[in-house]
């Protein structure tokens, strides 16, 4: 089953030739999650040859440009395709103030609803869950209200072991409380754990989209354990002085936070539009962190299944 993020954008700030800003798709089973959009995504979702219609979920980090300038023309382009299902958005509050104008002005006519979810920045709280991901807000710290995104599969009920089912002579109440989680009891009292009961068909894989922040040294153990993260690495070691006046962070600041909460891979970008090349920025993060990548467009990284529990 697919778990995987394609890169659409990487840049900060500005659109260069080579490198748009910041846009990403998370794809799970088939079931697409744009994160922010850039000017310029529905262009590179064209290029990546991903269809539109299937993007039901937009999370929006925060309100600076280079973060959403690409949603109301995502958005009219949907409608002109004559789209129906719902679409949902989730931001802060103030995203709805400011597009409702915009909307009513040029999309009054969409065939589709565009539903706003407000989310606080500040709490890390499930803003979304379906039955394929669940999705927790992830404070930030930027020079305004800013979050990241956690997104962690699910994966349906385990199996029992069929020779626990004849061994125990387990009924089907007993089966759907395992199923569900609870250990079984035995009439002598004894109690069989419930790992010792069950097949998991694979761990849920999970990944974290950092957005514009500056480095904060407890978000690693935030984020302990997951299998992919994209942290934001605006600037190199030459302006980490910058970074820490405008918000964001350094190569190697990402990759601290990546050892830290020990993920299986770091994802890099946001890039200054000063640096053409992103080679200095790899280098600097590999140094902390060696399972480090660079965000480039169209580049997909994806997370393999993880064998279950047996």
């Amino acid at each position: 089953m697919v778990f995987s993020v394609t890169i659409l954008g990487s840049n900060s700030a500005l659109p260069t030739s080579e490198r748009y800003p910041t846009a990403q798709l998370l794809n799970v089973a088939e079931r697409f999650y744009l994160i922010d959009c850039g000017e310029g995504t529905q262009m590179q979702l064209r290029r990546n040859k991903i269809k539109f219609t299937k993007i039901n979920h937009i999370f929006i980090s925060h309100l600076h440009g280079d973060h959403l300038f690409g949603l109301m023309g995502l958005i009219s382009t949907l409608g002109l395709m004559g789209r129906q299902a719902d679409l949902h958005l989730f931001a802060h509050v103030d995203l709805e103030r400011l597009y409702r104008p915009h909307l009513d002005y040029f999309c009054a006519d969409l065939p589709f609803k565009v539903v706003f979810h407000a989310i606080d920045p500040h709490q890390w709280l499930i803003i979304h869950e379906d039955d394929k991901v669940m999705v927790t807000s992830v404070p930030l710290r930027h020079r305004i209200a800013t979050c990241g995104f956690l997104f962690t599969e699910k994966i349906g009920l385990p199996n029992i072991r069929k020779s626990c089912i004849e061994q125990y002579e387990l009924s089907i109440a007993e089966i759907v409380k395992i199923k569900n989680g609870a250990d079984l009891r035995l009439d002598d009292g004894t109690i069989v754990p419930n790992d010792d009961l069950i097949v998991r068909s694979h761990l849920p894989r999970s990944y974290a989209f950092c957005s514009d922040t500056k480095y904060i040294p407890s978000l690693g153990e935030k984020l302990k354990g997951i299998d992919l993260l994209y942290h934001e690495a605006t600037f190199t070691d030459a302006e980490k002085d910058l970074a820490k006046k405008t918000g964001h962070s350094t190569a190697r600041q990402a990759a601290m936070v990546a050892k830290q909460a020990e993920v299986g891979k770091l994802i890099i970008g946001h890039f200054s539009s000063r640096y053409k090349q992103t080679d200095v920025y790899l280098e600097q993060a590999r140094e902390v962190f060696p399972l480090t990548e660079i965000a480039g467009e169209g580049c997909v990284f994806e997370v393999a299944v993880k064998p279950g529990i047996f």
